[in-house]
């Protein structure tokens, strides 16, 4: 024990040494991240597919025009962790392409673009130049002429068009609370070099963007290889000077299907960051690792069963409450959890200041949903007309290792009550293909992110969204969110959100449930990082633009 603990002593002050030494960024090496979807690789490498993990693989290579200031992060001194997947409060917004913008008038917004940023010279795809305005009139119209867009995403735009080389001018037809979002670092926002018009996008091989990394390799199912852009724009200022950006000559995502094999390539040094521990794991690792330095978060995501409300017999609210009622979700936070969950953080998530109002203020239907009783939840399918319960069938996905132990927990509950859910596991695409062309089960269980407080009402709840798996469908919710997106005043939104929150949980489309607390794990010779994940819409490029590896730390800890 003592030759442990004497071990343990010297590798902390190996740490504590190479920390002194490690102020001024160290270029070269490779850094390797295992990240928030660990077990599956891109879907897509073309932003037309509007498919929502695109940013996370593009993002590295295709920038956006705004992003989150990580100059305002905790790693700084600020008060932003940026750990919400699509969620930037306003005073944390800087300009990536675009240099500054100004309203010129109420619905006409004016974008001025940064000089000097290049696109790289690419074989057979293109020669290197600068990045203009007409890029970025080209990446709107080619998103905007998509058959897979999102209905009604780009509605309130008239017209975007380039006033001169470094100026984009957006036209709205009427205000939209969420324009930044839309087009400048949301899922769906990504600005391409006009060359894509001459490529096939779908080949990651043609891949090429401004971005601080262009990517090399893909090997689907194990890894994709970013080599360092050369000629990327941002710099890094550490202790008054300016360093030129990325610090890594390579970045590598591990996909990693075994979440046990995840932990072991932490564990070996295998991977440098593991951007998801669950709790049960964070015990061990810290046994086993204790050298890790360790960040803790609520999900971004919320777990839910959705029913879908244009099918018997989840037309009827009595049978969605009842559903709600019959599973005890104080024990699953206590016993499935072991305590790392919140009851309530779902659809709006608990950082989302002003916008989201807690379990104890919400009404007493609503509270309700929340309170575990069998009794009332047997009484109430008995008069929708179901006093021996029902079977229906519920898809998940077999790439999510919580919901494959979740759901069987949910579908005893229900058993209890003479509700009997058959478990449909499927492979991730053909889950989503299933939902995305509305032909999913009556039951589908699905971890969905909160996106943001205006954009996650929107896209879970008005009729006719992509993402919309229990078919939700109310003209009068559909009306509130237009009139929540044509406020311009924050406040009467953030008033809005709480009232179209409590409405919507308290109708039950969802069988709503507890979200957990996740935990990021890194090496310490990862430096200039504190567990940021997102600086927009899933996308993390400018996080790891920013890292850079101590190579002296790494050495004398072995590895």
């Amino acid at each position: 024990m003592n030759r442990i603990l004497l071990s343990i002593v010297f590798l902390s002050c190996l740490v504590s040494n190479a920390n002194a030494q490690s102020a001024k960024p160290q270029y070269g090496g490779t850094l390797q991240v295992t990240n928030t979807t660990p077990t599956l690789s891109a879907q897509s490498w073309d932003p037309q597919e509007w498919h929502w993990k695109l940013n996370a693989d593009t993002g590295l290579y295709l920038e956006q025009l705004f992003a989150g200031d990580l100059d305002k992060g905790v790693r700084k001194g600020g008060k932003n962790r940026f750990v919400t997947d699509a969620w930037l409060p306003s005073d944390a917004i800087r300009g990536e392409l675009a240099e500054k913008w100004a309203w010129e008038d109420p619905n006409t917004l004016a974008i001025v673009l940064r000089k000097g940023v290049m696109v790289p010279e690419k074989a057979g795809v293109s020669k290197a130049r600068e990045f203009t305005a007409d890029d970025v009139v080209f990446s709107y119209e080619r998103l905007d002429k998509s058959p897979k867009k999102i209905p009604t995403y780009f509605d309130h735009v008239a017209k975007v068009e380039a006033r001169d080389k470094y100026t984009v001018v957006f036209r709205f037809k009427d205000y939209l609370a969420e324009w930044d979002y839309r087009f400048g670092w949301g899922y769906y926002s990504l600005i391409m070099p006009k060359e894509y018009a001459g490529i096939d996008a779908r080949d990651w091989k043609n891949a090429v963007g401004t971005g601080p990394f262009q990517i090399v390799e893909f090997v689907n199912g194990n890894s994709q290889t970013y080599a360092k852009n050369p000629v990327y724009w941002d710099k890094e200022t550490i202790g008054g000077t300016a360093y030129k950006l990325p610090f890594v000559d390579r970045f590598v995502y591990r996909t990693i299907k075994d979440e046990a094999t995840q932990h072991t390539a932490l564990r070996t040094a295998q991977i440098d960051i593991l951007e998801l521990v669950r709790w049960t794991a964070v015990d061990e690792l810290k046994k086993s690792a204790p050298q890790l330095k360790w960040a803790k978060r609520l999900s971004a995501a919320g777990s839910f069963l959705a029913m879908r409300t244009d099918r018997k017999p989840f037309d009827d609210i009595r049978v969605r409450r009842a559903l709600n009622m019959a599973v005890n979700k104080q024990e699953i936070v206590k016993s499935y959890y072991g305590g790392n969950a919140e009851l309530f953080a779902y659809p709006m998530h608990p950082e989302y200041a002003g916008y989201f109002e807690p379990l104890d203020k919400m009404p007493a239907s609503v509270r309700e949903l929340f309170t575990y009783d069998p009794a009332k939840a047997r009484k109430l399918l008995a008069e929708a007309g179901y006093p021996n319960g029902f079977t229906f069938k519920a898809q998940v996905t077999t790439a999510n290792f919580e919901h494959m132990e979740l759901l069987p927990l949910v579908a005893g509950y229900l058993e209890k009550v003479g509700v009997k859910l058959e478990i449909v596991p499927m492979e991730y695409p053909s889950y989503l293909s299933a939902m995305t062309s509305k032909k999913h089960e009556s039951g589908y269980f699905l971890l969905r992110t909160h996106t943001n407080p205006t954009a996650g009402l929107r896209s879970s709840f008005v009729t006719g969204q992509t993402w919309n798996p229990s078919m939700w469908s109310d003209p009068a919710f559909d009306k509130k969110v237009d009139e929540l997106y044509r406020t311009r005043d924050e406040a009467r939104r953030q008033q809005m959100v709480r009232e179209m929150t409590a409405e919507i949980v308290d109708k039950a489309p969802y069988l709503w449930l507890p979200v957990p607390y996740l935990y990021s794990a890194w090496w310490p010779w990862v430096q200039n990082y504190e567990g940021e994940l997102w600086v927009g819409a899933l996308r993390s490029a400018p996080v790891y633009a920013r890292i850079w590896i101590d190579h002296g730390m790494k050495k004398k800890m072995g590895y």
